[in-house]
């Protein structure tokens, strides 16, 4: 078996040094080299091209955005931002995912090799993810409209049940995604007009993040996008995105529809979980609201998706073609939970239909 090949590219002589052990644990991996900064890097580059670049942004002589940038123009190839959680540190990550890095890994500003260390399991599993994923499909068009336990949703709210909500003319649509679904959401929500249904969207994204992320999509939208807080309304020409590190469930008081904001424990190893925020909207919205699963690895949300599925809920998975890695999509196809498998392209039209 060919070992994924990784270069480490952080002006830190401990995060490389740590980095580098951490990852070799894994047998799978190989860190075929490790640079300060994206001048040294290309050096190396110029020798030998790795299968994932695990890349800092804030470098001396070259920031990583214009590292990252010139490596898509050039041979596009996965990178893994490892990045400090600060404010500024979450903004300049968010333009970095914009030129297409395809994962997050964050790092704290204290206690770094013990967190790195107790961390090693998921920056392995992140760098392998990373290696699956197919940069090309991360700029897709889309043309405007006229280890732990792995835990599964019982543990934040019980299912629907059988009998689904009575229909109602409010229509609301849930959206889960995870890697390379910064750029797919944005491709989407870009082409969406300012009149179009209330949206509640789970991205997987780190604490710190999500708020940056809602910012620089609400910059680009004629929808507003932002943040979601607990007991927000959902209302057209809305989407609320949850917040890295708590899950977001879907409630109804009256007429209305909000979101609660909670704690909870890890959900198929995700906090936001797709499946918690799908198994409320089927409970809480039944047939009145579209569940859409789009690129993103692993299986967070196929077994949400089913349960609205099963409520009449129309359902939607985003078709191989035009996934970064076809993960997500796949476990819900194989689960029956889509009623249509569409690309990219299509999904705008499906959320105003």
């Amino acid at each position: 078996m060919n070992k994924i090949r990784v270069l480490l590219v952080d002006d830190s002589a401990v995060v490389r040094q740590v980095l580098q052990a951490v990852l070799e644990e894994d047998p799978a991996i190989q860190v075929i080299g490790a640079a300060s900064d994206p001048i040294f890097a290309m050096e190396k580059l110029n020798r030998q091209w790795p299968d994932v670049i695990v890349l800092d942004v804030e470098m001396p002589r070259m920031d990583g955005i214009t590292f990252l940038k010139k490596i898509m123009a050039e041979r596009p190839t996965p990178v893994v931002i490892c990045s400090s959680l600060t404010a500024k540190g979450a903004e300049t990550t968010m333009q970095a995912l914009a030129a297409g890095a395809v994962e997050i890994i964050t790092k704290p500003q204290m206690g770094l090799k013990q967190f790195l260390q107790e961390s090693a399991q998921a920056f392995a599993q992140s760098v392998k993810s990373a290696a699956s994923a197919n940069v090309r499909r991360l700029a897709v068009p889309v043309r405007p409209l006229p280890v732990a336990q792995k835990l599964d949703a019982d543990a934040v709210l019980s299912a629907a049940g059988s009998h689904a909500m009575a229909q109602t003319t409010e229509r609301i649509v849930a959206i889960g995604t995870s890697t390379g679904g910064t750029q797919a959401l944005e491709a989407v929500l870009t082409a969406l007009p300012r009149v179009c249904p209330g949206m509640v969207i789970v991205q997987h994204m780190p604490e710190k993040f999500t708020a940056s992320f809602a910012e620089r999509l609400n910059s680009l939208c004629r929808i507003e996008v932002r943040e979601a807080k607990n007991n927000d309304r959902v209302i057209p020409g809305l989407a609320l995105i949850a917040p890295g590190g708590k899950h977001m469930m879907l409630k109804r008081s009256g007429a209305y529809y909000h979101v609660e904001v909670v704690d909870g424990p890890l959900v198929n190893r995700h906090r936001p979980s797709v499946d918690v925020l799908f198994r409320s909207v089927a409970k809480f919205a039944g047939k009145n609201a579209t569940g859409i699963i789009m690129t993103g690895m692993g299986d967070d949300g196929a077994r949400g998706l089913k349960e609205m599925f099963d409520v009449g809920a129309p359902t939607v998975a985003q078709d191989e073609s035009t996934c970064v890695v076809f993960g997500m999509p796949k476990e819900a196809i194989k689960l029956g939970a889509a009623k249509r498998v569409l690309p990219l392209q299509e999904i705008p039209q499906v959320i105003c239909g």
